[in-house]
């Protein structure tokens, strides 16, 4: 296997399920209206579909690295490309929300394994100095997503059925399995630790029971007492998994990784980020068709341009960081990208559709720049043998700001309707919702601005850490560590 064969063809094989799970993600959120309304339930409600799937990440995730190592990467991301195949299938074949939902469910169980154990292949196959482009290459057939997925599922929806979303996922899931098969090699630790029953025990029903219970606010679906009571049950139980992980030498999700600053400010930093810009997805269809009167295709087409955007950066992130470093990129960029997030809040609709189009291409440059930035810079740091323990901690914690901001996103919503009186959603709820899920982003600011200046050089050819050299004796100088 020849280097570059290695440097790129592997991430792109990879990057097959990274496909796979953005592009459903972006179908589903454009039908949501459509599907609710077949369904027979509130489009608010729907949002369960969403944070469901984004639930059984966040609960299985933690076990993905020990089961990589124990029964080998390759066999690992093959499996779980099946299941979520199957639980495309059944999706496709739901007839009620109770259904619809308990299939999501099963998607997650596989996408759970997938983006993980996924990164973990590409980390431990590709030299530490080519991480960027190999990341950058690993998330460009990802982004291929939410290119296709808005108008692809408003395409569906409109002339076909919304049913049809869940189908497109069998061809894809055929082509990644023989790709797989033939051209990934299996990659695994030597000896595996043993398997933290406790704190899968701990974590996942803890995990489950928290985030359902904050989905629940606000639905009618349960008693008020009954809700916090889960909610309640959840906190505890990840409390308990807290202590527990910090007196066990190989816990399920090691915090004690925190303690790196690089990976630190990737996985908290990239938890804020990621969740004001989680609740785009579930809040734009939701305005365009509900709010303006759009169909699903027309509101698909609209939203596209972030994926484009969002490409064509992957092309140039590896530079801009060699030129302006980590630390002043992720800070300056998650103002930008933030102000992006929030922008929705000023449209109407007389705005003019090219304009919004334009406005989306731009901030899917920059918000391509802050996940490539945030992906390579958390693993800087990572000894090798910890890689598979912290791809499962940041898979994890990226599926749950998912989650999280889908709720922020519902519950600003609900609060809206509560405040002018009203059971409809309507376009003027939208505006502070917006305002909020972007200021939520720029809050990770504080974590990016904590960063070394030299933060991830390690990650930067030879000539960009000879670069980084004067920045970081200038630190020491201010900190008083050079006498």
């Amino acid at each position: 296997m020849t280097e570059n064969f290695r440097r790129n063809f592997i991430p792109l094989i990879v990057a097959t399920a990274l496909f796979m799970e953005n592009l459903d993600a972006t179908v589903l959120a454009t039908s949501l209206p459509a599907m609710a309304k077949d369904l027979g339930s509130n489009p608010i409600h729907l949002k369960l579909a969403l944070t469901t799937y984004l639930l059984a990440l966040a609960v299985f995730i933690p076990a993905s690295g020990w089961m990589a190592d124990r029964f080998g990467a390759k066999n690992v991301f093959r499996a779980a490309m099946v299941v979520f195949a199957a639980g495309s299938i059944a999706c496709g074949v739901s007839s009620d929300l109770g259904s619809l939902v308990a299939s999501r469910i099963l998607q997650g169980i596989g996408g759970a394994m997938m983006t993980p154990v996924g990164r973990l292949i590409v980390l431990r196959t590709v030299p530490r100095t080519d991480i960027i482009n190999a990341i950058a290459w690993l998330t460009v057939p990802a982004l291929v997503g939410p290119v296709l997925g808005p108008p692809l599922g408003g395409f569906l929806t409109t002339y076909f059925h919304w049913r049809w979303i869940f189908w497109i996922n069998i061809p894809v899931a055929v082509v990644g399995l023989f790709l797989i098969t033939r051209f990934i090699p299996d990659t695994r630790e030597e000896s595996s630790s043993t398997f933290d029953l406790r704190g899968f025990l701990l974590i996942g029903p803890g995990l489950s029971l928290f985030l359902t219970g904050v989905t629940l606010i606000g639905l009618g679906l349960l008693e008020r007492d009954m809700i916090i009571l889960i909610t309640l049950s959840g906190a505890v139980l990840l409390a308990v998994y807290t202590w527990h992980a910090l007196r066990t030498p190989a816990p399920i999700i090691d915090l004690r990784l925190l303690a790196i600053p690089t990976y630190r400010a990737g996985v908290v930093g990239g938890f804020l980020f990621r969740t004001g810009l989680g609740a785009g997805p579930f809040l734009l269809p939701l305005l365009f068709q509900t709010g303006f009167g759009m169909t699903a295709f027309q509101s698909g087409l609209m939203t596209f341009a972030t994926g484009i955007g969002a490409m064509f950066m992957k092309t140039q992130a590896a530079a801009i960081l060699r030129r302006y470093g980590f630390r002043r990129v992720l800070i300056i960029n998650a103002v930008i990208a933030s102000l992006f997030a929030a922008l929705p809040s000023l449209f109407a609709s007389s705005t003019p559709p090219l304009l919004i189009v334009a406005l989306f291409l731009a901030g899917g440059l920059s918000r391509s720049l802050q996940f490539t930035s945030i992906n390579t810079l958390a693993y800087a740091d990572v000894p090798p043998e910890k890689l598979s323990r912290a791809t499962s901690f940041a898979a994890a914690c990226q599926e749950l700001s998912g989650s999280v901001g889908v709720t922020i996103a519902a519950m600003g919503l609900q609060f809206m309707q509560f405040a002018e009186g009203g059971n409809a959603v309507d376009a003027a709820h939208f505006p502070p919702v917006f305002l909020l899920v972007g200021f939520v982003s720029a809050a990770s600011i504080f974590f990016f601005s904590r960063l070394a200046p030299n933060a991830g050089a390690s990650l930067l050819p030879t000539d960009a850490l000879k670069a980084a050299e004067p920045a970081k004796e200038s630190a020491r100088l201010r900190e008083g560590h050079v006498s």
